[in-house]
C-alpha cells in the first residue's frame, strides 16, 4: 500500500480515495515509524470553511490524509471513477478501537470538555478488552500559552502513543494538528464530535440517517442555533462554487 493515499480535488482540497478498511490499514502501517501526521475528516461545511480562509487553507496540502465524511464529497469521487466510501470520524474512531486489542497499536485522547476524554476511555476499555490507551488530556477553552503548548507536546510524546485523537470542533483541531505534528511523532486524526458520541456525551443519528447521509440533519435538529446557520451557509457556498467551476470549463 502506499504510504499516501491517491486524492481527487474538490474545490482545491485533495480528498482521498479510501474506503474504511484502506484508511485503518494505512493508519496501521503508519504506526510503523515516528513520522508527524495529521489526518482531516471533512464534510462540506468543514471543507468550505477552511478553504475560504486563506490563512489556514494551506493546512490541507500538509495533511497525510483527507478522508470524506460528507456524502456530496464521495459521490463527487465516485463521478470521476474512484472507489471511494464515506469514512466518518466517529466511525473510524470505532474501527480503530476494535481493532487495538489485536495490532497493539496505543491511543491518546486530546479534546472534550472536562473529564469527556476519561470517560471516553473507560468505556472504550470496557466495550473492547485489551484496548491500548496510554493517555488523556483536555485544552483550556481558550488559546494555550507557548508554555502549555510544549507541555501538552511532552505528555503526549512521552505517552509512547501510536495515534493522537483529537476532539475540538472544526477548524480549531486542524489548525491544532497543523502547528503541532511537526514536533510530535504520531498520526494526530480530527475527530469532532466522535468524543461526545462514543463517551455518551450527545447522542448519535440513527443508523439508518447515517447510511444515508442524512446524519447532517439529525445534528441540526440536536443544535438548531449552531449548526443550521453554519450548514446553510457554507452548503450554499459549496454548491455555488461547484457551478462556478463548471460553467467556467465549459467556457
Amino acid at each position: 500500500m502506499k504510504s499516501v493515499p491517491e486524492s481527487y480535488d474538490v474545490l482545491g482540497v485533495p480528498v482521498s480515495v479510501v474506503t474504511m478498511e484502506s484508511a485503518a490499514t494505512l493508519l496501521e502501517q503508519w504506526s510503523t515509524d515516528a513520522t508527524g501526521r495529521f489526518v482531516c475528516v471533512r464534510d462540506v461545511a468543514s471543507l468550505v470553511a477552511i478553504s475560504e480562509d486563506e490563512e489556514i487553507s494551506p493546512l490541507h496540502r500538509e495533511a497525510s490524509m483527507i478522508v470524506p465524511d460528507g456524502m456530496p464529497l464521495v459521490y463527487l469521487g465516485r463521478r470521476q471513477g474512484f472507489e471511494v466510501e464515506r469514512v466518518c470520524g466517529p466511525d473510524l474512531f470505532e474501527e480503530m478501537m476494535r481493532r487495538s486489542p489485536e495490532n497493539g497499536l496505543r491511543h491518546f485522547f486530546f479534546g472534550g470538555k472536562d473529564g469527556v476524554a476519561e470517560k471516553l476511555a473507560e468505556r472504550m476499555r470496557a466495550r473492547f478488552p485489551g484496548v491500548r490507551i496510554v493517555g488523556c488530556a483536555t485544552p483550556p477553552f481558550r488559546a494555550m500559552t507557548p508554555a502549555e503548548q510544549e507541555d501538552i507536546q511532552t505528555h503526549i510524546r512521552d505517552s509512547g502513543a501510536d495515534i493522537v485523537w483529537v476532539g475540538l470542533s472544526s477548524p480549531k483541531q486542524d489548525v491544532w494538528m497543523w502547528r503541532n505534528y511537526s514536533h510530535l511523532p504520531q498520526t494526530l486524526i480530527g475527530v469532532g464530535a466522535a468524543f461526545d458520541f462514543h463517551s455518551g456525551e450527545v447522542r448519535r443519528a440513527p443508523p439508518w440517517m447515517q447510511k444515508t447521509g442524512l446524519e447532517w440533519a439529525y445534528r441540526i435538529s440536536q443544535e438548531p442555533k449552531r449548526l443550521s446557520r453554519r450548514y446553510l451557509k457554507f452548503g450554499s457556498k459549496f454548491l455555488w462554487s461547484l457551478a462556478r467551476r463548471r460553467l467556467a470549463k465549459k467556457s
